[in-house]
């Protein structure tokens, strides 16, 4: 039995940008979206960040990037919660775990990054 190794901030992200898209697909035929490209937009956003912040140029620079990744996914929370209120779909409900756990894994990240940045080298 091989054992699954764990998800990095990178791999989660992206499977969540691409769920993300599978439902704006989704919920594209419906007429009652609200606004489902700002949702993409921002959902996206995050692994955008996230693979930005890989070749950052400095530790700071590198905890700037994951703020504005943390930053969309906040805003990514806020546009699930008001589509979920319009749509009830399993899909969004997925979708809004996966972002806690998103948004949980950055905020370590930070702290983390921000605890090492503090230290002398």
């Amino acid at each position: 039995m091989e054992i699954e190794k764990r998800k990095t901030i990178k791999d989660l992200s992206l499977e969540f940008s691409v769920q993300l898209v599978d439902l704006a697909t989704k919920l594209s035929t419906k007429k009652s979206v609200l606004n489902i490209n700002q949702l993409v937009r921002s959902g996206t956003a995050i692994g955008a960040m996230v693979r930005e912040a890989q070749g950052a140029e400095s530790r700071r620079d590198f905890i700037h990037k994951m703020k504005i990744a943390f930053k969309e996914a906040e805003e990514t929370e806020y546009w699930l919660l008001l589509i979920g209120r319009k749509n009830a779909l399993k899909e969004i409900e997925a979708l809004k775990d996966q972002i806690l756990q998103i948004q949980k894994m950055l905020s370590k990240i930070i702290s983390t990054s921000i605890a090492n940045d503090k230290k002398p080298q």
